[in-house]
């Protein structure tokens, strides 16, 4: 599938803008991370580990503009240098540890609220005006209203604390192994579900919300018509022929959504104590981790931008006028 030039451009533009401010911003914060890592010594602070420390991460306090060139060099060799807080392992080591953390709660979050807000959007669109739609489509703007700090947190004190129903911390039971078994892959679904919970409601309603309104328009076309004419049941007009068409500003929408869903799964694993990026960010920019800062929220746009292009694509399939035009 080929995309116009001008598609490919704004996303060179855009990868390039996220390069610069991924270098500016962490150095746009107060403090310095030699400075933060010889406190963390407290005692052990002699001169000579003062001078190793300098001598090993010096180059981070360097002219803004060397810092810069250095950083660009990295890139161009795929090398994110070396963390600050977790020394001697690499940016990629660090992230490459948390990435499928978050990666496994996102995806999970996004197909699960996926498969429930277009269902929910469809079922309010065939029968709007009526109780379902009448009862559905108000709560899904309470669930984009209401942030994820406070699902996080109500969701925790709630299943974790007052009914002791799931894990309130970690991935898994820090007890087992990690291995290829039911125990393991049991205790990973388990310490899943709350965080799962909290980012799906802004999914589930931004989700029903759209397709709702998307399908509305539809409704009145001609091959829905046709369909009704052809004695076909209202599952299989109402999904078969409303419901794909309705889709492409679902897909519009996800794309948009992205950035959110990435922010909430920063709240949510900070809150759930859950090792992905979320927690790695916050854990790097208190102790001013330069490298790991910019290593991460450069994977964050890689994966956004991923996703969008991944979404322009998907247009082609789901509605042939736009592949033909692309042809």
């Amino acid at each position: 599938m080929r995309l116009p030039r001008r598609r490919l451009a704004v996303y060179c533009v855009a990868f390039l803008f996220a390069i610069v401010m991924n270098f500016a911003v962490p150095r746009l914060m107060p403090g310095s991370p030699v400075d933060s890592m010889i406190a963390q010594l407290g005692p052990r602070a002699t001169p000579a580990a003062i001078e190793a420390i300098k001598a090993r991460f010096g180059a981070i306090e360097q002219p803004m503009w060397q810092q810069f060139v250095d950083y660009i060099v990295g890139l161009a060799h795929f090398d994110l240098g070396v963390s600050v807080k977790y020394y001697p392992q690499t940016v990629l080591e660090v992230l490459g540890r948390s990435a499928g953390w978050t990666a496994f709660l996102v995806v999970t979050a996004i197909v699960f609220s996926l498969s429930i807000g277009v269902s929910l959007g469809a079922l309010a669109a065939w029968r709007r005006g009526g109780r379902f739609d009448s009862f559905v489509s108000p709560f899904s703007v309470v669930m984009i209203a209401v942030p994820p700090v406070i699902i996080a947190l109500a969701t925790l004190f709630v299943f974790g604390v007052t009914l002791r129903l799931l894990p309130v911390g970690y991935a898994y039971d820090p007890s087992l192994d990690p291995g290829f078994n039911f125990t393991y892959f049991g205790s990973v679904f388990l310490h899943a579900i709350m965080p799962v919970l909290t980012l799906s409601p802004y999914l589930i309603g931004e989700f029903q919300t759209t397709m709702r309104s998307s399908m509305i328009s539809v409704l009145g076309e001609d091959y829905v018509t046709m369909g009704r004419a052809k004695g076909l049941s209202e599952t299989a007009v109402m999904f078969g022929y409303a419901a794909r068409n309705a889709m492409l500003p679902v897909l519009t929408n996800l794309a948009l959504m992205l950035g959110a869903v990435f922010g909430g799964s920063i709240v949510t694993e900070i809150v759930f104590n859950y090792p992905g990026l979320g927690l790695t960010l916050y854990t790097a920019s208190v102790a001013r981790d330069y490298p790991v800062i910019q290593g991460q929220l450069l994977l964050m746009t890689l994966a956004t931008l991923g996703a969008n292009l991944l979404v322009d694509i998907l247009y082609g399939v789901v509605d042939p006028r736009i592949r033909e035009g692309r042809a």
